[in-house]
């Protein structure tokens, strides 16, 4: 039964169809799987067994009756701690949240439910989403399936995890730092960021709850053991928010390309202004020649014009101000005195965060307009070339860190660098607004996995999941974990 736990959201679905598996039978393998093995990974933080149980038994006899049908109708999943679902707790990884218990679910998760899935639970977020380490004065410390000794990513950890070790077929996630892309990346699994707007996030905390302004840089968005689940759950997720849904209609724009040889790649994988662990960098090249060699054309000195840190700063600077929104005002006073005596002539993510501690909303604006002419360097990009490959973070997963956040390094090449620097791959691609799938790519000679960034133009989300279908088809796919299989 080990293997029924690893296939992927699209096969399941289609078994749940042929009745070769029930809705309730899948759900109870599930929860068996993670009575069995979370205990060691602890993805999954809260159970909603007995309403899935009922939700279950109501698919069974919907998929038996036959009839026009959701696309996931009968799909056990679980859903990321910091997503609103009625009548089951969300905490977000805050104490002050711990009974917090939603009268409705989440835009995204009510989308879920209405297209059949069934929300049986709900996976470990550090604290406000804030954090690539998975860990909560709540619920504890999420480890990694491929080696418990080590970070699963952040903030999706436990969705990354549950799906690694076999517990989901498909999960929801969110991403304004690589929240989605580093925990595939670090796991094994696949991950979408889509385009900025293209899921509403209302009922995702942060914010507080009840908030209803959409705010700027996060997404909301699956992941999963494929590539073929990502574009179901978008497909499902993907729409204008619901108080303009009478009037707005979301089409998007189809692949430029379906097979490896018909696309138009670049690889960005060598950056003096920030350097990857080298190892991994040999793993991301020798996909590359991999792909390559199946005939994508692939330019490894193409690059959009874009400088690499002033567009880091740029987005730090739009990202601070959202982050220190669940501050303390104390807090925030101090980091705004601090930001006060900055250099403006001062780079790097810590100066750029002090500094936006500091600004006003003119110094916003002022910041916004270069995030824009920046987009406007990459579309010219994105005229000549499909997709951009480049790296989720600067090393694989690494080894808990329990120190305070800003106490805490990064250890690259046996060179000690700043934590923040980790915001510099996620968040080049994040201040654009862009697209971005994260794809596994080959493991370290360690066994960590290492995933790539694929990236498309704005709204072009479907162009980046046919790449990476036609990626997985020749780099493998996801493998299961040691143990776990």
């Amino acid at each position: 039964m080990a293997a029924l736990a690893f296939r992927t959201a699209t096969q399941l679905v289609a078994a749940l169809r042929r009745r070769e598996v029930g809705s309730r039978e899948l759900l109870e393998h599930q929860l068996a799987r993670i009575e069995r093995h979370d205990r060691a990974i602890n993805a999954v933080v809260t159970l909603d067994r007995e309403r899935a149980r009922a939700a279950a038994d109501a698919a069974d006899r919907a998929l038996a009756a036959g009839g026009e049908q959701g696309p996931l109708l009968g799909l056990p999943i679980t859903v990321k701690d910091c997503f609103e679902t009625a009548g089951l707790r969300t905490t977000c990884g805050v104490p002050e949240l711990a009974q917090h218990v939603p009268a409705a679910d989440a835009t995204a998760v009510a989308r879920l439910r209405a297209a059949g899935a069934i929300v049986f639970g709900k996976s470990n977020t550090p604290t406000w989403t804030g954090d690539w380490q998975t860990t909560n004065p709540i619920f504890g410390t999420t480890n990694n399936p491929w080696d418990t000794a080590r970070i699963p990513g952040g903030s999706s950890g436990g969705s990354a995890a549950a799906l690694a070790a076999g517990f989901t077929s498909l999960e929801l996630g969110s991403d304004i730092g690589g929240s989605i892309r580093v925990p595939a990346h670090c796991c094994g699994v696949f991950g979408h960021k889509p385009s900025h707007g293209l899921v509403p996030e209302r009922g995702h905390i942060p914010p507080l709850p009840g908030a209803l302004a959409e705010r700027d840089l996060n997404v909301c968005g699956p992941l999963a053991r494929g590539a073929d689940d990502l574009e179901l759950g978008l497909d499902v997720l993907a729409g204008a928010r619901p108080e303009l849904a009478h009037a707005v209609t979301l089409r998007l724009p189809p692949a430029r390309a379906a097979r490896l040889d018909g696309f138009r790649a670049a690889a960005w994988f060598d950056e003096p202004a920030c350097p990857i662990d080298h190892e991994m960098r040999g793993v991301l090249e020798r996909a590359g020649d991999a792909l390559a060699k199946a005939g994508a054309r692939i330019d490894r000195e193409a690059r959009p014009q874009v400088d690499f840190r002033t567009a880091v700063d740029v987005y730090v600077e739009l990202l601070t101000p959202i982050m220190s929104l669940t501050m303390p005002d104390e807090l925030a006073a101090q980091l705004a005195k601090v930001g006060e005596q900055v250099p403006k002539d001062a780079t790097g993510p810590l100066a750029a965060t002090a500094r936006a501690n500091a600004a006003r909303h003119r110094d916003w604006l002022r910041t916004h307009e270069r995030r824009e002419q920046i987009r406007a360097r990459w579309a010219d990009f994105f005229r000549d070339f499909d997709v951009l490959l480049c790296p989720v973070m600067l090393t694989p997963a690494f080894p808990h860190d329990p120190r305070e956040f800003t106490a805490r390094t990064l250890r690259v090449d046996g060179v000690e660098r700043p934590y923040l620097e980790n915001l510099s791959w996620p968040g080049l691609i994040t201040m654009a607004l862009l697209p971005s799938t994260v794809i596994p790519v080959g493991r370290t000679a360690a066994g960590l996995p290492v995933g790539v960034q694929i990236v498309g133009p704005y709204l072009e989300d479907r162009t980046t999941l046919a790449f990476a279908r036609a990626a997985e088809r020749e780099l493998g796919g996801f493998v299961p974990p040691p143990g776990l299989a």
